[in-house]
């Protein structure tokens, strides 16, 4: 560990890889990341890892979209296997105005230049995805740019690519005090001791909040819990001699994929919970919180009408994970008001669809002065104090994960 560098990035999940990644592609190899445990510690080992496009916003479509297209680049360019399983996926609607809905996102694919999407009939979303009961399907929107990756695997390509440009990974240390200095360095101050920032990039995920108020800010950021689970080898998807596509039930607030010869599901209920609102302990790292299936009932039994062959499948594991959410759901990217040199990458709550956008804007922005991209919805000032209050941040976000896959009209 040296004494000096021009930006350190604290936490090692994959977003702060990614922020690591990106500053040195762009040039500066004086960079380092702190992790306090190990790279993926948090929310990225357990995440789900899927990842997709589709996004109401078509900036953050295209970050999305920048995102997915850099795996095989960072694969091939740090020789660790991510795990990439290209099997495209569907969007399925039941309702009309979801079908219009879906439509209309078809368009502004196309308005981004995103071509791999297509809209498709109850009939092809069956081919995609044989498991789906297609009972009452109007359509769906298909794209053929999603998928699911390993999640250790990714995080260790982006870390590896950056070090092989020169940059220092830092583990097993935790940043305990963060010092603003009179020039606008910042004294990092560590379990091993005290590093001398140009730069200090908050990536801090679960704990994106203490790392906030140790610069004196309190950032509008807090955990939720979010349950998936995964079945034994199921029948129907052992029998096919292909991998099937990741379908999205937004009318049934449910995500499925295939896992090996099985499947991994999850789902947005309407009643979600937060978990250690002030941010995760500091011992937290490589552990799950204790599943809770009488509150997630409702969306398992949607879940089970569409995807019929869950109910004679065994469940092989739970997962209940706490991922860090804002009050619109969308990241909080950029330089902090009243902070010199102090960045944030935080609330990414789909970091395997958005956090290679997010680490390339973030770079761009504090080495070019602004991101090439458009990122108003991203920018940490579009929020003021306001947002961080305890009650106003506990309602707003309750909110937006229950309306995760629920249309929003103007």
């Amino acid at each position: 560990m040296k004494s000096h560098y021009r930006a350190v990035v604290i936490g090692g999940g994959v977003v702060g890889a990614s922020v690591l990644y990106h500053l040195t592609r762009f040039g500066w190899s004086d960079v380092a990341l702190i992790e306090r445990a190990e790279l993926t510690a948090g929310s990225t080992w357990h995440a789900a890892a899927g990842f997709h496009a589709l996004n109401a916003d078509p900036n953050v479509a295209a970050l999305q979209d920048y995102t997915i297209n850099l795996y095989r680049e960072i694969e091939a360019e740090s020789g660790w296997d991510i795990g990439l399983h290209m099997t495209g996926g569907v969007n399925i609607a039941s309702d009309p105005a979801r079908w219009e809905w879906l439509k209309s996102a078809w368009a502004v694919f196309q308005s981004v230049g995103i071509e791999t999407a297509r809209l498709v009939t109850p009939d092809e979303i069956k081919a995609i995805c044989p498991i789906v009961d297609v009972t009452g399907v109007l359509g769906g929107l298909h794209d053929s740019n999603e998928g699911h990756l390993d999640p250790y695997g990714t995080t260790h390509a982006y870390a590896g690519a950056a070090k092989k440009r020169g940059a220092d990974i830092i583990l097993r240390n935790r940043v305990v005090e963060l010092k603003a200095r009179a020039d606008g360095r910042w004294d990092v101050i560590t379990e091993q001791g005290t590093i001398i920032a140009e730069h200090v990039i908050n990536a801090g995920g679960l704990w994106a909040k203490q790392l906030g108020r140790m610069a004196g800010v309190d950032l509008p950021v807090t955990p939720m819990e979010h349950h998936y689970f995964i079945t034994d080898d199921i029948p129907e998807i052992a029998a096919l001699d292909r991998e099937i596509g990741i379908a999205v039930d937004l009318d049934g607030f449910s995500y499925l994929r295939q896992e090996r010869k099985g499947v991994l599901l999850g789902v947005y209920e309407q009643n979600p919970k937060h978990w250690n609102m002030d941010g995760a302990p500091w011992d937290y790292g490589i552990e799950l919180i204790p599943e809770d299936i009488d509150r997630i009932s409702p969306e398992l039994a949607k879940a089970h009408e569409r995807f019929p062959c869950l109910a004679t499948a065994g469940i092989r594991k739970w997962v209940n994970g706490a991922f860090t959410f804002t009050p619109d759901g969308n990241p909080i990217v950029g330089p902090v008001r009243g902070l010199r040199n102090y960045w944030v990458a935080c609330g990414v709550m789909a970091g395997f669809s958005q956090g290679g956008g997010v680490g390339k804007s973030l770079a761009e922005w504090m080495i070019f002065g602004e991101p090439q991209a458009d990122i108003f919805g991203m920018d940490i000032a579009r929020y003021g104090a306001f947002a961080a209050n305890r009650e106003y941040l506990r309602q707003t976000t309750r909110q937006f994960y229950s309306r995760r896959f629920v249309m929003t009209f103007p």
